[in-house]
């Protein structure tokens, strides 16, 4: 297995640049891993394929704003910094630019985003298609700058902080958007799930993004239950893999909970036979850390940090469904997806998805694999 296994062709106008609207008229290809049998439908007519008992698994994580922009205590300079992973109260671990001349000690002072809507910053290897570009959450707004000191440094600009008052970086901050989207959006809100609760992620788990609270109870109408798991998604959703054997990928961390009451639902259903459909690759991730944490089933509790890199030959123990959307090539959630439909399963069904037009990317089209 190669990285360069799991490259494809996108023209770039299939890149989805705005959102469906409603968010459930998107396009959904289902596909059969018994005989790899593909079906062309809307995301709303998804309910066809539940059946009652059921049980959907999402991500109720919330996508904070992580973009800030500031100034340099000693030289006055422009600084940016995205928010990466909460280390503890007031700690993170970020991104910086410039990174060269803001080592440890460093101080800087984070000030209102008005006027910071078409600024960039760099990946850690500095590869312009791993780009994060932000816009602004909201109107520009008189508030109290926060002061942040660089404790430590490490590769590729990644620094972690200290921060003087945590809750105002919120009113600071801006909404990341996806380095391939290039569109403002005009509401934020809809690059969040209906179901987000929990503040903590980068970037959306967009797989949840085609559900409308009307759907939602539809679904719930037909008998099948939601259960609701935590992961902060991290800078691993935009990073390419850069090592040619994917084993050696360094994946970075990110924080998740599985909850007492969801690890019932989920030994609940297991134990009755009933099917556990995945909303979304992040959700995959932390079912199965738990999964190997606890031994197989039944599950226990779960809080703390997920790292599981999920590569072909992954034996799943948890996942009898999974809606996603269409991913980057070399990347680790298109390894993830081949891991559970077959490589050659998902890149077909890739070509076709390219033909008929499908939009993909983060509020492209849906797949759903059964």
């Amino acid at each position: 297995m190669k990285t360069s296994d799991f490259d494809y062709h996108l023209p770039p106008d299939l890149i989805a640049q705005t959102p469906v609207e409603p968010r459930d008229r998107s396009r959904l290809m289902v596909l059969r891993r018994e005989g790899d049998d593909i079906e062309h439908r809307r995301f709303f007519e998804i309910v066809d394929y539940l059946h009652e008992g059921d049980l959907l698994v999402c991500n109720q994580s919330r996508v904070i704003p992580a973009r800030l922009f500031g100034r340099k205590m000693d030289s006055r300079g422009k600084v940016e910094v995205l928010l990466l992973r909460r280390l503890e109260p007031g700690l993170w671990e970020a991104l910086v630019r410039p990174a060269r001349r803001t080592g440890v000690g460093a101080k800087v002072e984070i000030r209102t985003h008005a006027g910071a809507s078409s600024k960039e910053l760099s990946s850690p290897a500095d590869d312009p298609s791993a780009r994060l570009r932000m816009y602004p959450s909201g109107e520009g707004q008189a508030v109290t700058p926060v002061m942040g000191e660089v404790l430590e440094a490490g590769e590729g600009g990644v620094r972690v902080i200290r921060f003087s008052d945590e809750a105002g970086l919120e009113a600071l901050g801006v909404v990341p958007l996806p380095p391939y989207i290039h569109h403002p959006l005009g509401d934020t809100e809809r690059y969040q799930t209906v179901y987000a609760r929990e503040k903590g992620s980068i970037a959306a788990p967009t797989a949840g993004l085609h559900f409308t609270p009307e759907l939602m109870n539809r679904i719930r109408e037909k008998g099948v239950d939601f259960a609701f798991i935590t992961l902060h998604v991290g800078w691993d959703s935009f990073r390419p893999v850069r090592v040619e054997d994917p084993r050696l990928h360094h994946m970075h961390k990110e924080y998740g909970e599985l909850s007492a009451q969801v690890v019932h639902q989920l030994n609940q259903a297991r134990a009755e036979g009933r099917r556990i459909i995945c909303v979304g690759t992040t959700t995959v991730r932390l079912l199965e850390q738990a999964a190997i944490l606890s031994g197989g089933c039944p599950l226990a509790p779960f809080s703390g940090w997920a790292e599981l890199l999920i590569l072909d030959g992954h034996r799943f123990s948890l996942v009898d469904g999974l809606i996603t959307n269409f991913h980057l090539p070399r990347s680790t959630l298109l390894m993830l997806v081949s891991a559970y439909a077959g490589r050659e399963s998902i890149l077909n069904a890739y070509g076709e998805a390219v033909a008929r037009g499908y939009r993909f990317y983060s509020f492209g089209d849906a797949m759903l694999i059964l």
